[in-house]
C-alpha cells in the first residue's frame, strides 16, 4: 500500500523531470541571446560589408551615383597600374625585410626579459608599452626623431661628424626608416614569445646540459624547436598585420618621395576616399585579401615541415 511520503516523493521526482526540460531550453535560449550580439556584429560590420565590397569590386562607383557595373574591369584597368604594382612591391619589400626582423627583435627581447633577476617585470612593462601607444603618437614622434635638419638622430650622427640621411624626406631612405619604425612594436609577439619560453620544460634544460650542451646548443637544439609553434602564431600575425601597414605612411610621408613608400593600403584609401573610385579601391583590398590569404595558406602547409608540438607523433 503506496503511504502519502511515498506518493509526494513521487510527486516531486515527476515535477522535477517536467522541469528538466524546460530549464533545458532556458539555457539553449540564454546561450542564443548571449552569443546574439557577437553574431549580429559579424553580420552587419564583418561579412556582410564583405559581401558587398565584393559586389562594389565589379562596378564604376563614385559614391554620388549608383554603382555601374563593368565585370572584370577594375581588375583588368589594375594589371595595367604602374602604381598599383608599385604599391605591391612597396608592401613586399616592407613585409619580408619587417616579417623576420620584428620577430627575431621580439624573440631576443623576450630571451633577456624571460631572466631571473631583480625587477623584471617593471622591465616586461617597459617594453610591452610601447606597442599599445596610438599609431598616429608614434608616428608623430618619429617624424620628428626622423626628421633630416633638426631630428635627434642625424642630431647624434653629425656630433660623431657623419652627415645623416634624409630619411623619410628621401626616396631611398624612405622605407628603411618605416621598417626601423616597426620595431617599436614589438611588445606584442614578445609577450607572446614570453609565454612561449616560460612553457619550455626545466626538465629538458637540465638534461641538455648534463648531457654537456652549452648555452648556444640548448638554444638550437631544444629552445627553438619547442618554441615553434609559438613563431608560428608571431608569423602569422605578423604577415597579416605588416601586408596593413597604413598609418605610418599616411602621418610620415603621404605615400613618400616617388611613391616609395606607397603601401597598398594607402593606394586603396587613395582610390576609395580621395579618388572616389570605390570600385577600384574594393577591388585592390579584395586583392590585398587574397595575397595574405594565400600566404597564409602557404605558412601553414609548410608548417608540417618546421614546427614541433611536444607531445605528437
Amino acid at each position: 500500500m503506496e503511504t502519502g511520503l511515498d506518493k509526494h516523493a513521487q510527486l516531486h521526482t515527476e515535477g522535477r523531470l517536467r522541469r528538466s526540460v524546460p530549464l533545458r531550453v532556458q539555457r539553449r535560449r540564454l546561450f542564443y541571446i548571449l552569443v546574439s550580439p557577437w553574431v549580429f556584429g559579424f553580420l552587419a560590420f564583418v561579412l556582410g560589408p564583405m559581401v558587398y565590397s565584393g559586389y562594389i569590386s565589379f562596378t564604376r562607383w563614385n559614391l554620388l551615383n549608383p554603382p555601374q557595373f563593368i565585370g572584370l574591369g577594375n581588375y583588368s584597368q589594375m594589371m595595367q597600374d604602374p602604381l598599383f604594382w608599385q604599391s605591391l612591391k612597396v608592401t613586399t619589400i616592407y613585409a619580408v625585410v619587417s616579417v623576420p626582423l620584428t620577430s627575431a627583435f621580439a624573440l631576443f627581447l623576450a630571451i633577456l626579459l624571460n631572466q631571473r633577476v631583480r625587477g623584471v617585470s617593471i622591465f616586461r612593462t617597459i617594453f610591452y608599452l610601447p606597442s599599445v601607444v596610438s599609431g598616429v603618437a608614434v608616428s608623430m614622434v618619429f617624424l620628428w626623431v626622423f626628421n633630416p635638419q633638426f631630428g635627434i638622430i642625424n642630431s647624434m650622427l653629425h656630433d660623431f661628424g657623419i652627415k645623416g640621411p634624409g630619411w623619410v624626406e628621401s626616396p631611398h631612405w624612405a622605407l628603411p626608416t618605416i621598417i626601423i619604425m616597426s620595431l617599436w612594436g614589438v611588445g606584442s609577439p614578445m609577450l607572446i614569445f614570453l609565454a612561449g619560453l616560460q612553457g619550455i620544460p626545466p626538465d629538458l634544460m637540465e638534461a641538455a646540459s648534463l648531457d654537456g650542451a652549452g648555452v648556444w646548443r640548448k638554444f638550437v637544439s631544444v629552445t627553438i624547436p619547442l618554441l615553434t609553434p609559438t613563431i608560428l602564431f608571431n608569423v602569422i600575425l605578423s604577415i597579416i598585420n605588416q601586408f596593413q601597414v597604413f598609418t605610418q605612411a599616411y602621418v610620415m610621408t603621404q605615400g613618400g618621395p616617388l611613391d616609395s613608400t606607397l603601401f597598398l593600403v594607402y593606394y586603396i584609401f587613395e582610390n576609395a576616399f580621395q579618388y572616389l573610385n570605390m570600385g577600384y579601391g574594393a577591388a585592390l583590398a579584395w586583392v590585398l585579401f587574397f595575397i595574405v590569404f594565400i600566404l597564409t595558406v602557404i605558412v601553414f602547409a609548410t608548417s608540417g615541415k618546421w614546427v614541433f608540438y611536444q607531445g605528437g607523433d
